[in-house]
């Protein structure tokens, strides 16, 4: 399959580490010119030069808050003034805090909206006058939340289907312009999230990180944890010239771990 990513230019968001540095691994590896953005600017010159050492395409970085209306601003600036074009958008945040109803206050809630949902708005906004001038593709990165309640997580609970009402609204508003967008919710993918989380569940239960992980296992049918490769190659898909029909869609990659239909 041919997925005409070469010479692309793409906005892949937290991106130093984890779930996003695999997807901007992947476009690079496609051919794609990529603008990677975190808040750790030592990461970024790390994996910057991890990318540009595949000899595909180009890479350069952004520290970004994407909390901050104006670093929001100068990070799409950079992919302009860079690459003069945008076509790709893959907004990433990382997760919010664990713990139930009753442990969150007002200030987690705000926390979580701005870096969660309000983040990915407001990049989407100040993206659209470049994806509006060749068509484009945005991947917003979710969790499987989306299609099923996490226990324990119910900030994330709230706000990642919160990206799912905002890409199915705007898949008929940007259709006229050729744009696609999907939403990308991602399982148990073994990334220091997972494992982060599994800790939680550890120390909530006094059981044994090994155990916690083992039970894990179980609930999913292909008893492994995903790598964050395979997720980034199903992203890349959709951020591709192959992908030319779907949009408005949300999809799992969680090895059958979600049983909803």
């Amino acid at each position: 399959m041919k997925l005409g990513i070469k010479g692309k230019a793409a906005l892949v968001v937290a991106s130093s580490q984890g779930l996003g540095k695999a997807i901007a691994k992947e476009l690079v590896e496609e051919g794609a010119n990529v603008v990677i953005a975190s808040r750790n600017e030592q990461q970024l010159q790390q994996v910057k030069q991890e990318l540009l050492a595949l000899g595909k395409g180009d890479v350069e970085y952004i520290k970004t808050d994407i909390t901050n209306v104006e670093e929001i601003k100068a990070m799409v600036q950079k992919v302009k003034d860079t690459y003069g074009r945008l076509d790709i958008l893959v907004n990433n945040a990382g997760g919010p805090p664990a713990g139930n109803f009753e442990d969150m206050d007002d200030e987690k809630w705000q926390q979580s909206f701005e870096l969660n949902l309000l983040s990915y708005i407001r990049i989407i906004r100040e993206s659209l006058p470049l994806l509006k001038k060749n068509g484009g593709r945005i991947i917003n990165i979710a969790s499987s939340s989306i299609k099923e309640p996490i226990p324990g997580l119910i900030l994330s609970n709230t706000f990642r289907t919160g990206i799912v009402g905002l890409s199915k609204s705007l898949a008929e508003e940007l259709a006229p312009y050729s744009i696609l967008i999907n939403t990308v919710g991602p399982g148990r993918i073994a990334t220091d999230r997972i494992t982060h989380l599994d800790r939680v569940t550890a120390e909530k239960t006094g059981k044994s990180l090994e155990e916690v992980e083992q039970e894990q296992l179980q609930s999913i049918p292909l008893k492994r944890y995903g790598q964050p490769e395979e997720f980034a190659k199903f992203v890349a898909f959709l951020a591709s010239n192959a992908n030319s029909y779907v949009t408005g869609s949300s999809f799992l990659i969680d090895g059958g771990k979600v049983k909803s239909i």
